[in-house]
């Protein structure tokens, strides 16, 4: 039994959960080293997240013979210019959409409150289990509510202090840019022979499946976000442009994304006109269809090869674990084990093909011998 596989990976997974109790038994050693993690958690995703974003530009710079610190300079030139095109631009009309919304949120609230009293009135016509259903989800809605306003003190803390936070961005930006490619050798550095030939491969997967997922998943993003933004102003709907933004950013969590954006257009749209959300409705349904049968297979390709229902899954058990921020990394996570599932996988069968191989299997060897 010692040998068999089964049985070995059992005791090895039960071993690392031993570790891992072990550790949050005596997590005052390491407190500060957690705190060291979380403080540099986000800006150091925020970066990466830039760099695979502004990679493929600075090959295109260093092809036409642009030096590293000119190809440097210039996306960050270029990067500053899109923040002041942005805040000059599109952040007063956001501003003035923001304000219209606010001052129009008694009369939205109100409107609301009207469908959900007629949907509450019309409870005594349903069975008793399905009524008790939606009484204990009005309570668990008003208590996530309550929290909300509770908590408004803690969540603008946490924003100021995010904020804070984000002033690292640039700098790990700037350095990811000037020495990406000293990681994986740097990573391998300590191993030899077969074990180091499998740690640059892993890494260069591993590499290949984040650049694949951000850079695809961000344009496919901008793009559904522009059609809808077109989509909205051409049949003039309230708060077109913070509406498309909510779906470009919603639209980075795939399958699931793109829905959450249509439910507050639609109800945007129901208040503003019951004929609106028709149109709402179907400007969503074109978008959805050119971006699941037109712009992500031509974008992205297989090239994560996920099941839908598998991305569905890893979402929704990510957002139960970690809320907002678990669900944005959720199926980037996912991709990243699996890819190392699989490389550990095809490595252990490597050694073992390679151990079980006799001479009359290996004609470089046996030629050798002769």
């Amino acid at each position: 039994m010692l040998n068999k596989a089964w049985f070995r990976t059992g005791i090895a997974i039960l071993l690392t959960f031993l570790i891992i109790k072990i550790f949050m038994e005596i997590n005052e050693i390491f407190y500060p080293v957690i705190i060291v993690v979380k403080s540099i958690l986000l800006p150091l995703l925020l970066g990466g997240f830039l760099f695979y974003i502004c990679l493929p530009f600075q090959k295109m710079l260093e092809k036409r013979k642009v030096p590293r610190w000119g190809s440097i300079s210039i996306i960050l030139i270029a990067l500053m210019l899109v923040v002041i095109l942005f805040i000059s631009i599109i952040v007063p009309v956001l501003t003035d959409q923001i304000n219209n919304l606010i001052k129009n949120l008694p009369y939205i609230q109100r409107e609301i409150q009207n469908v959900v009293d007629y949907a509450l009135q019309q409870r005594d016509r349903l069975p008793d289990n399905i009524s008790q259903k939606i009484n204990d989800s009005i309570e668990s809605i008003s208590g996530i509510v309550t929290d909300m306003i509770t908590n408004l003190f803690s969540y603008i803390s946490s924003f100021v202090s995010t904020m804070f936070l984000l002033i690292l961005v640039p700098f790990f930006l700037i350095y990811m840019l000037k020495d990406h490619e000293r990681f994986i050798p740097f990573i391998a550095k300590p191993f030899k022979g077969r074990t180091k030939w499998f740690v640059v491969n892993l890494s260069k997967d591993i590499n290949q499946t984040l650049q694949s997922y951000i850079q695809g998943q961000v344009t496919v993003s901008v793009i559904l976000g522009v059609l809808l933004y077109l989509g909205y102003t051409f049949v003039d709907l309230d708060y077109a442009l913070l509406l498309a933004l909510l779906a470009l950013l919603t639209n980075m969590i795939p399958f699931l994304g793109p829905w959450l954006a249509f439910i507050p257009a639609a109800t945007i749209a129901l208040i503003q006109d019951p004929v609106m959300l028709v149109w709402v409705s179907i400007i969503t349904l074109i978008c959805q269809q050119l971006e699941g049968n037109v712009i992500t297979p031509n974008i992205m390709g297989k090239s994560l090869n996920i099941h839908p229902l598998t991305i569905i899954t890893v979402i929704l058990a990510a957002g139960n674990l970690g809320g907002f921020v678990a669900i944005l990394i959720a199926v980037p996570t996912y991709a990243v084990l699996k890819t190392i599932v699989r490389n550990v996988y095809t490595h252990r069968q490597s050694i073992s093909s390679t151990a079980s191989r006799t001479v009359e299997d290996d004609p470089i060897l046996d030629n050798d011998l002769k």
